[in-house]
Order: C-alpha cells, then structure tokens, then sequence
C-alpha cells in the first residue's frame, strides 16, 4: 500500500546571492504525522518551511502539497493552495490593535461569507481547545507569552487546516509552559486531525511532539526517522546535534513515537 504522502520536496536548492541555503532536499511528510525538524541556526529550517506553503519557490526542485506542484502555480492558485495550511509564528504574531477573538477570527472575517455569529462560534470553540475561553475582549497585550502562543494557535486553527506549520514554538516560554505548549501540539493531532510541521533546536519538545524528525545540516537533510532511528544515528554531526535528545529520551524511557 503506497505511503500516503501530503508534503514533498524533491531536490529543491535555494541560494540567497552567493549563499547556499538548501543543496538538493529531499523529504516526504505523512498524511496526519507529526514532522519535526531540527537543526542548528542558519541550517535552513525555515527556509525549508516557506518554500511549503509557497512563500518562497526554489531555484531548482520541487514541492508537492498534496500531490500538486507549487512551483507551477499561479498567485490565485497559491492562495487556494495555503487556505490548507495554518501557522503558529514564534512571536505569535498577533495583531495589536485588536482583541484576542477578533485576531483569532480574522481569516474567518476575511476568507469565508460565515456570518458574525458563526464566526464568534468558531472563534470560542477555538479558544476553549486551547483553554483560552473567556478571553475574546483582551488586547494581546493583557497576555502573557504563553497565553499568545495559545492564542496564535487558536488562531492557526480557525479554519480546520491540513496542516499545521509551528516555528520555533517554545522559543522563550520557561519550562512548565513548554510542557503545556507541547502538549497542546500533540492534543492537536487528536483533536483536529491535522499533520503537524514543526521546526525547532527544542530537544525537549522533538522527543514531546515528534513521530518522525528530519534533521538538516549544511542545507541537506542528513537524517530522517523515528526519534529512536535519528537519536542513535551514528554520523558525527547529528549524534553531536542530538545527544541531549538522546539523554532525554533514555532517562525518560520514551519510546514508541
């Protein structure tokens, strides 16, 4: 039975003038798994994440979402193309000067003819999945930073995405709210169904929310796996990269994800 496959990249380069960022990547990601990539600071990461909801095309290569080329399609057929996708920005990246329930059903408001009703429905369903309820008339600026990343993925998920891009989710939250984050992101393959993209250095969060990892060195993914099959990978620079995951992962005894 052939994989079911809903993101590929097929030997996609991309270089900034003189710089090489991404040298021939190559990566499958599941229908409903969730994908962790990993790898140090100007490794490409990010770079990897824009070329898959079309925010950059390649120099050279592929992507694949849902079996349709990107890089063949047009500015209306991109935008059709992202309303699969939702993301949660390492800022949050809310907008200020509106409330919480305005920010988290604003591509509801602009995307779809729901009525208001509907909307301030959806907006406080989203927000109670992410134990926000009560929170529509705040200002972004009356939560704190782990109450906006809870909002910014209610917000990723107003509109029932196939997938969900997280960037750098626990960047700056202490570790009990890490925990929650996390948790959160793992509730959301239950919850919604959707496939899940995350990048992140975050040892502790890869062996929270991880089915699989891909780990990019140098602009090339130089290890795709279970978190056991990458974590025990023998070459230098990824057992050097995870041997803090690996630490977790036997001290916690976590196995099986």
């Amino acid at each position: 039975m052939a994989e079911d496959i809903i993101i590929e990249l097929v030997n996609v380069h991309k270089a900034f003038g003189s710089k090489k960022v991404l040298r021939g990547v190559d990566l499958k990601i599941r229908r409903g798994e969730s994908m962790v990539i990993i790898g140090g600071s100007g490794s490409g990461k990010s770079v990897t994440i824009k070329h898959m909801i079309g925010l950059l095309m390649p120099d050279s290569g592929h992507v694949y979402v849902d079996g349709q080329d990107v890089t063949r399609m047009d500015e209306r057929e991109l935008n059709q193309m992202r309303r699969k996708f939702g993301m949660l920005f390492q800022g949050g990246a809310m907008f200020d000067s509106l409330t919480v329930g305005e920010n988290v059903g604003f591509a509801l408001k602009e995307h779809t003819n729901l009525a208001k009703s509907e909307i301030e429905k959806i907006v406080k369903s989203k927000l109670e999945m992410v134990g926000l309820e009560g929170t529509e008339n705040l200002k972004p600026a009356e939560l704190s930073g782990g109450m906006l990343k809870r909002a910014g993925l209610a917000r990723a998920i107003a509109m029932d995405p196939e997938i969900i891009l997280y960037d750098e989710p626990t960047t700056g939250l202490d570790p009990i709210m890490c925990d929650q984050i996390n948790a959160l992101i793992a509730s959301m393959q239950d919850k919604v169904g959707a496939t899940a993209v995350t990048i992140t250095h975050d040892m502790v969060s890869t062996n929270r929310i991880a089915d699989r990892i891909a780990m990019l060195y140098q602009g090339e993914f130089v290890a795709v796996g279970t978190p056991d099959e990458v974590f025990n990978n023998t070459r230098e620079e990824v057992a050097e990269f995870c041997y803090v995951g690996k630490v977790i992962r036997q001290t916690e005894g976590l196995t099986g994800r």
